[in-house]
């Protein structure tokens, strides 16, 4: 089965912000609350991408998204 991570990263990828972002917004773990501070720069909404990597105990980053992309799904643990 894969994991709601995974899955909205995957969604993410594919450009569908919407599904990726339900997936995410009502979990609490810190890997849910950095993806969906990451969904939050992809949509350009830098305040609220900040609240939520803060949630996970991080600062915002300023990677390329990119980049950002692939750290969050190296953080994946199934």
């Amino acid at each position: 089965m894969t994991s709601p991570h995974r899955e909205a990263l995957t969604l993410a990828r594919q450009g569908r912000w919407e599904s990726a972002h339900r997936l995410v917004q009502s979990a609490g773990d810190p890997l849910s609350c950095q993806i969906h501070g990451y969904l939050h720069r992809v949509e350009g909404d830098l305040g609220n991408a900040a609240y939520w990597y803060r949630r996970a105990g991080e600062t915002l980053r300023d990677n390329s998204l990119q980049d950002e992309w692939q750290r969050l799904f190296a953080l994946l643990d199934d």
